[in-house]
């Protein structure tokens, strides 16, 4: 059960660091097209991506477990 909680945690870190990459270069590139990057916006849309991404995952990610929610992974699959 720890062993798929680590693995569930990493998973979704790479995930959400994958997801924060891809919304900072679509606010970068739609920020170039209007003449300068806003690096606050930037960081804000990154780190919303992040969070969203997280959350997305608490039902799942099919590295880990075939997919099992997290719950399911925390009660030892159940």
């Amino acid at each position: 059960m720890k062993s798929n909680l680590i693995d569930w945690a990493k998973a979704t870190g790479i995930r959400a660091a994958k997801t924060a990459a891809q919304a900072a270069l679509g606010v970068i590139g739609a920020s170039m097209y209007m003449g300068e990057v806003a690096w606050p916006l930037v960081g804000s849309a990154a780190l919303l991506a992040a969070v969203v991404s997280v959350i997305t995952s608490v039902a799942g990610v099919p590295e880990v477990d075939q997919g099992a929610s997290l719950p399911k992974i925390a009660k030892g699959g159940e």
